[in-house]
């Protein structure tokens, strides 16, 4: 004989059952994610600097024309460029770059000084 499921249940239809008692509960909830460091600053910012003094931009200018010689002009304008760029120096001691200024002019006289060799051989060869 056959028996009416509903019969155990008191008369009630099985999905209204409670879960059963050793059934798990629910896994807890993930951990946070890790904290990170701030970002870096954004291209164009400019970095602190570690003394404060600003380098003179006639200083650079004299190292790199220096460097480069072009056509020996670069040279005469080293030698100009670093010569008054060791005069706002010495009358303002916050800014920096005296190095820069003297690298410019030693090189900016080395290459006036291979300028006028070049010139010389050129005349004494013909």
């Amino acid at each position: 004989m056959a028996q009416d499921p509903s019969a155990a249940t008191g008369g009630r239809p099985h999905a209204d059952l409670a879960p059963p008692h050793w059934a798990a509960p629910p896994p807890p909830p993930p951990p946070p994610p890790p904290a990170y460091p701030a970002p870096p600053p954004l291209y164009g910012t400019p970095a602190p600097s570690a003394t404060g003094r600003r380098t003179n931009g006639l200083a650079i200018a004299s190292m790199v024309l220096g460097i480069l010689w072009i056509y020996w002009l670069g040279s005469l304008l080293a030698v100009v460029f670093g010569h008054i760029a060791l005069n706002q120096l010495r009358r303002n001691p916050d800014q920096g770059g005296r190095g820069m200024a003297i690298a410019g002019v030693t090189l900016g006289w080395i290459g006036v000084g291979l300028g006028i060799l070049g010139v010389i051989g050129l005349v004494a060869g013909r």
